[in-house]
């Protein structure tokens, strides 16, 4: 496992879900798992099921795979990008 992103020795939390962040990744300190998920999404040009509570979906840890539109729109709006790498 990769060891956590730090700053002044403290653990940076990924933007995205708010897990332990595992680096700078495609702009932001993201974990590995949004990472992937993010990298996955935009090499795939994936189209996402409609979220079923009006895009309002809160993206944390414990439920980040419940609903893939609101995870990918959190990542864009933390500012997750294809150049940011």
């Amino acid at each position: 496992p990769r060891s956590p992103a730090e700053l002044n020795g403290m653990v940076l939390l990924c933007k995205v879900c708010g897990d332990v962040a595992s680096g700078f990744h495609y702009g932001v300190h993201a974990c590995e798992g949004c990472k992937g998920f993010f990298r996955r999404s935009i090499q795939q040009n994936i189209q996402y099921k409609k979220c079923l509570k009006n895009e309002n979906c809160s993206i944390v840890r414990i439920n980040r795979n419940r609903c893939q539109q609101c995870r990918f729109k959190k990542c864009l709006l933390v500012g997750m990008s294809r150049d940011g790498e």
